[in-house]
């Protein structure tokens, strides 16, 4: 019997919503939903109280009509320290630096009772960091994680509520669990499978945690001069993430960098054990693919054994294939779809009255500090994931300095993540 009877979701945000909505409808789940209290998720408790614990999901396009539904959440808990009762499963989504905050707070006698936890959208490292924590408490439960979440969902209005829109849906993700191909895994292959997604089972969760493409791309994204200028407001004109310099901060050395980092990444991975990633490959296949006269198919599955050059000049092409989605319908002028017209996020004034920066590059700070505390556990050199650290915090200091006026949200403030990498290599030790 699997551990899907009783299902604790943590987190209030749109994908939480989407996924209470799925375990109630396809699996047929007793379901609870827990998330912090503050000014932002007081919104959607109080919707979610006023129309009697009613979740719905909607869907943007046809195709993804299996995402479609609602359903009555069983049990709501506003502030993770009043939860109470028997859960089977702990479901995790919320962002990967809050998973030991969660933890922490949530009473010893209920994560007693936990058989599995399942990690959303965790960063590398994550399923030995809970590992660790619930060992240590003395608790052996399954723990499970995937490489990312399956779709994109959002509000269907301005603030958060009771309803969301789920507007893209991945063809493919990846899973891991500590337990191998266990009845739990085997129910989320089926309840995947129901939705059309094709869900690959890898030998560990860390391997697992390997396939999101936002490890390797995100930072030479927005952790160099170009971005975090826009980001902290230097650049006061609109750019995109995903253009060429001047629009964009592609570059033939932003290209160089990604390229240095991945490799930096591969030799973290060849220490530990875990298979490597063709990055190129990746790319095309498992996130967004591009036209065949664009780049050799050749260059696309020997891409780890190209010379770096070459390596480099295929990572442009990709790009410079993207700047406009090749597989839409040109207009009567002959114009594509812009799809590469993702703007930069600025800073901004969250709903606490703060000044904050946006998830993007908040979150990646936390994957590659995880990943730099991981690479010195195995005494593997990461200049250039060094070099966008330092460039990160010290364009976060000197606009920390000129606010200093402000009020300035927590990301502002250093932060070592020193404990969660602890636990972490603490945990690789273990297993070693």
């Amino acid at each position: 019997m699997n551990n899907f009877q009783r299902v604790l979701v943590a987190g209030t945000g749109p994908a939480s919503v989407q996924l209470a909505v799925h375990l109630k409808q396809r699996m047929n789940s007793e379901v609870g939903m827990v998330g912090r209290f503050s000014v932002r998720s007081e919104s959607f408790f109080e919707a979610v109280v006023k129309h009697n614990h009613l979740l719905r999901a909607h869907v943007q396009n046809e195709q993804h009509e299996a995402m479609k539904g609602e359903c009555f959440v069983d049990q709501l808990f506003q502030g993770y320290e009043t939860v109470q009762g028997s859960w089977d499963t702990l479901m995790l989504s919320v962002t990967t630096d809050a998973y030991m905050d969660v933890l922490t707070k949530l009473d010893v006698e209920v994560l007693k009772q936990v058989r599995c936890i399942i990690l959303i959208s965790p960063t590398f490292g994550s399923n030995s960091l809970v590992t660790n924590y619930m060992r240590s408490l003395g608790l052996h439960v399954e723990v499970i994680s995937f490489s990312t979440y399956y779709g994109d969902t959002r509000w269907i209005g301005d603030k958060p509520s009771n309803e969301v829109i789920t507007t893209g849906k991945k063809k493919k993700t990846f899973m891991g669990s500590t337990h191998g191909f266990t009845v739990n895994v085997q129910a989320l292959c089926q309840l995947y499978s129901t939705l059309g997604i094709h869900l690959e089972v890898m030998k560990s969760p860390m391997e697992a945690e390997t396939r999101n493409i936002s490890l390797y791309v995100h930072p030479p994204l927005f952790m160099n001069e170009f971005s975090l200028d826009v980001i902290f407001k230097k650049i006061k004109t609109r750019k995109h993430v995903y253009k060429l310099y001047p629009e964009g901060p592609i570059t033939q050395p932003l290209i160089r960098n990604m390229l240095a980092q991945w490799k930096e990444m591969m030799a973290v991975l060849a220490k530990l054990g875990i298979e490597g990633v063709n990055l190129l490959k990746f790319m095309v296949d498992d996130n967004y693919p591009i036209r065949p006269e664009s780049l050799a198919r050749e260059d696309i599955d020997q891409f780890t054994e190209l010379e770096a050059i070459h390596q480099e000049y295929s990572l442009y092409v990709r790009y410079a294939s993207l700047l406009i989605d090749p597989f839409s319908e040109p207009d009567e002028e002959g114009r594509y779809f812009d799809f590469s017209a993702v703007p930069i996020r600025t800073i901004f004034t969250n709903q606490e009255g703060k000044l904050d920066i946006p998830r993007m590059p908040k979150e990646d700070y936390y994957r590659i500090k995880i990943i730099q505390g991981i690479a010195r556990h195995v005494e593997v050199d990461c200049p250039t994931l060094d070099l966008f650290i330092n460039t990160y915090e010290q364009k976060r200091m000197e606009t920390a300095h000129t606010h200093q006026e402000e009020a300035l949200s927590e990301a502002f403030f250093v932060q070592d993540f020193a404990s969660d990498i602890e636990r972490i290599c603490e945990e690789l030790t273990e297993q070693a």
